[in-house]
């Protein structure tokens, strides 16, 4: 994994220039040898973890399932890189580029395979006050679905499926509708068309962003 160069120190520099406003963003950029992307990256990871965040991992970054599909996800639905970067702390633009064109070539995203231990907590019960709670610091701290999943004890992937639900439906979303699902048999035609409305909709819903996601690709591929 590749390390970078610039010291604490040296990002925070960056940073209190940005943030004077008497400087350009080449004049930055050539003062610290960085990218503009590094630099956004850096003030992003900043806003949302403090000191913290921007220092370096001395251990390879590990991700679950979940994480990967969550992130291709939040990228495809029109989140900015450095935002997906920072909400699901990503080591690099390469490693979510590598995600992508798996998800979108329909090959399966898999679990790192070095110790999971860490961030594969279990999924467990929650009450609906518990899910407000949950999804009210996820939002409050930049949409960090990891470090909420670690410090309320539930898995990844609850804390990334209830703020999803919360954005589409506000508070309704993280009720407990477990059983209230009708099966099949019990719609009446007017519903099972609506329903079969419903799914033919997502699903040109998520081939329209697969599409847009790949001429998107190919043209940072042409530029690169």
């Amino acid at each position: 994994m590749a390390r970078s160069r610039h010291s604490i120190e040296q990002k925070l520099s960056a940073l209190r220039m940005m943030e004077e406003e008497t400087y350009t963003w080449k004049e930055i950029e050539e003062a610290h040898d960085v990218s503009e992307h590094t630099l956004r990256v850096w003030k992003v990871k900043f806003e949302t973890g403090g000191i913290d965040a921007l220092k370096e991992s001395r251990t390879w970054k590990l991700y679950t399932k979940e994480q990967k599909i969550a992130a291709v996800r939040d990228y495809l639905d029109g989140v900015t890189m450095v935002e997906v970067l920072s909400r699901h702390q990503i080591s690099s633009r390469s490693v979510l580029y590598r995600w992508i064109k798996k998800y979108t070539s329909h090959s399966e995203l898999t679990d790192s395979r070095k110790g999971m231990d860490r961030a594969m907590t279990k999924g467990r019960k929650t009450t609906f006050e518990e899910r407000m709670e949950i999804v009210r610091y996820c939002l409050d701290n930049g949409r960090n679905y990891q470090r909420t999943a670690e410090i309320f004890a539930v898995s990844y992937h609850q804390v990334y499926g209830w703020t999803k639900k919360y954005d589409a439906d506000g508070v309704h979303g993280l009720e407990d509708r477990r059983g209230r699902t009708k099966q099949e048999e019990e719609l009446t035609n007017e519903e099972k068309l609506e329903r079969r409305i419903q799914q033919i909709e997502r699903e040109n819903e998520r081939l329209r962003a697969e599409n847009l996601f790949l001429k998107k690709l190919e043209e940072i591929e042409r530029r690169g």
